[in-house]
């Protein structure tokens, strides 16, 4: 018993100690949905890195269904106002949020793997739990939020508001290449 229990407390330390050692190297993950408690996170961490050392590139590897919009919006905004470069890094899957955090990483330092795939798409609320008047409202956050989404991909794509508009309207998806023409990543690796 006393062994199994040593077995168990080894893993947790090393496993503490090689994310600290990530994070010192500036290297920050998004592997899940989207969430308030992964954002305020991922937030917090390039804070305090921008703070250690604002000269040198934060990297943010997203493998990610997508997830909430606003925790999305401001891990995306984070990485605007933060003073080192953010390179953003698709490995995976970076659809709905997910995207627009990658699309958000610094122009030219936006990377896909070479099987990659992003998707694009608008946002999305529960409609279904509200009453009508809470409905009303919720409708025209929605719609703010996507005119807001919508003109950020087209800043930061060179696309014309238009084709992103008609983009997001339904699930697109994309290889690493396609989301290269798309503007959306920079480079592809390669194998």
């Amino acid at each position: 018993m006393v062994f199994r229990e040593y077995l168990f407390e080894v893993p947790e330390r090393k496993m503490h100690c090689g994310l600290t050692r990530l994070y010192r190297e500036r290297l920050l993950f998004l592997g899940q949905g989207v969430d308030s408690e992964i954002s305020n996170q991922l937030i917090g961490l390039m804070v305090y890195l921008s703070i250690e050392d604002d000269t040198k590139d934060l990297y943010l590897f997203i493998n990610s269904p997508g997830g909430w919009v606003i925790p999305g919006v401001a891990i995306y905004d984070t990485m605007q106002f933060v003073r080192p470069d953010i390179q953003t890094i698709c490995m995976g899957l970076a659809a709905s949020m997910g995207s627009f955090i990658l699309v958000g990483g610094e122009i030219t330092k936006r990377l896909a793997f070479p099987h990659a795939r992003v998707m694009i798409h608008q946002p999305a609320a529960a409609f279904y739990e509200a009453q009508t008047g809470e409905f009303i409202l919720e409708a025209e956050e929605l719609l703010k939020l996507r005119e807001t989404l919508t003109r950020v991909y087209a800043q930061r794509t060179g696309k014309p508001l238009w084709v992103v508009s008609e983009d997001m309207e339904r699930d697109v998806f994309m290889s690493a290449i396609e989301a290269q023409a798309h503007g959306i990543v920079d480079l592809v690796a390669t194998e």
